[in-house]
């Protein structure tokens, strides 16, 4: 089985098995990319910034409130927020300037008691052909036009499933798979959920023994020795789940253990997963078929590891992420660190053309070449009239779509020009 691994390139199979396979390579359709694993396909970008950061294109300021990471697709950008506690809604907005094209309601936040106190909307939405697909915080998902933003169809992960999710409400990005989505009510009765795209009916409910609350990672259509699995984050344990009925194959719940928050979507290649939380850990599992029985194997576990909310990109075989207090370069496949580098603390991630893309938690973005070699600051700015974020941080993730890189932060999203002009380094 370990020889099948290295006969299947995982960025090859993602792209036979998703779902969103055939996304236009400048286009970032979903949460964390067109693959799902971070990484933008474009080149001729930027390998060096400015002192003052790259040029700002434009910043609007009416976003509303949350933690919502943007989809771009074409000239549009798709994004949730939310006014007060009542009013849930996703957005469409145009790439040129950031105005709005339209918006539609589809909830209300979800938790407003959380403690710490959190409430907004965290949801990035899935985009696929003319249909666009998002959960809201309460457990409000929904099936929009792409066009006029008109409801194709509508469920709530509570009232319909049973579902539980964890202290912070709803945060995951609806996985679609061919004629499927995938998502997660939690709880006892429909852990995970596989409907129709187009009409919302059920096509399988996935019981997990342990009635696992959703937590707050994004699921993964992965190849498992050449077999498609949905992976997930459970608030119990990572998970393996039969495509066609539901079933849970297998279990890995090391890194869950004595975890509140369960956040950071796996980061997979071929049978190997990583999964990281910031009170446990992170570990990495070797998942083989082993005569129909899916076994995974732990390879190691560590708490010195990236485990921040922003996750982590696996480039080569090298892992970058950071931890609560710095960036980190990590073998992938033996969890020996390179080097580690304060940089700008803890944050989210994104790669694109030789670099990763860093949006701290404290506001400030920077570029980092990705290299085992050292750590290599080619460019850090803090954007202009940054929110108040009160007690909470910036903790959207960066995006690159057409040669633009879009940061979100509460009710601020700026796009910058990142796209590398004649004489540019």
């Amino acid at each position: 089985m370990r020889r099948q691994l290295r006969l299947f390139g995982s960025a090859a199979i993602v792209l036979a098995l998703g779902g969103l396979a055939n996304a236009v390579a400048a286009d970032w359709p979903q949460w964390r990319g067109p693959q799902r694993n971070g990484i933008s396909p474009e080149v001729g970008l930027l390998q060096k910034w400015p002192t003052e950061g790259p040029r700002l294109l434009w910043l609007v300021k009416d976003v509303g409130s949350g933690y919502a990471t943007p989809s771009v697709v074409g000239q549009r950008i798709y994004l949730l927020g939310n006014q007060g506690l009542d009013d849930e809604f996703v957005q469409a907005r145009d790439t040129k300037d950031g105005k709005q094209v339209w918006s539609t309601h589809i909830g209300k936040v979800g938790n407003p008691d959380q403690k710490p106190p959190y409430p907004g909307a965290r949801s990035t939405p899935t985009v696929d052909g003319t249909f666009l697909y998002a959960l809201g915080s309460d457990g409000d998902l929904v099936c929009l036009d792409t066009s006029t933003g008109q409801m194709q169809w509508q469920k709530n992960l509570r009232t319909d499933f049973g579902g539980q999710p964890g202290i912070w409400a709803y945060a995951e990005s609806p996985l679609i798979d061919g004629d499927v989505l995938i998502c997660t009510p939690g709880g006892a009765e429909a852990t995970l959920i596989a409907l129709n795209k187009l009409t919302g009916e059920v096509i399988w409910k996935c019981a997990s023994p342990e009635a696992d609350q959703a937590a707050y990672a994004s699921a993964l259509a992965l190849p498992i020795d050449g077999t498609k699995q949905y992976v997930q984050f459970l608030q119990k344990g990572l998970v393996g789940v039969d495509p066609k009925t539901g079933q849970i194959l297998w279990r890995y719940g090391r890194t869950a253990q004595g975890s509140m928050a369960n956040i950071p979507t796996p980061v997979a290649d071929g049978n190997y997963i990583y999964t990281a939380t910031g009170m446990s850990g992170s570990g990495l599992v070797e998942v083989n078929d082993n005569n129909g029985t899916f076994d995974p194997e732990q390879i190691y576990f560590s708490a010195k590891l990236p485990n921040a909310i922003g996750g982590s990109v696996k480039i080569q075989e090298y892992l970058y992420g950071t931890n609560s207090q710095a960036l980190q370069c990590v073998d992938f496949k033996t969890g020996d660190i390179k080097w580690t580098d304060r940089s700008i603390g803890p944050g989210s991630i994104c790669y694109a053309d030789g670099c990763l893309y860093l949006h701290g938690e404290n506001g400030d973005v920077a570029l980092v070449e990705a290299t085992p070699e050292g750590y290599r600051e080619k460019g850090r700015f803090t954007p202009s009239d940054p929110p108040d974020r009160g007690q909470s941080k910036a903790w959207a993730y960066p995006i690159i779509s057409d040669g633009r890189l879009y940061i979100r932060d509460q009710d601020r999203l700026w796009c910058y020009e990142v796209k590398a002009g004649p004489g540019a380094e």
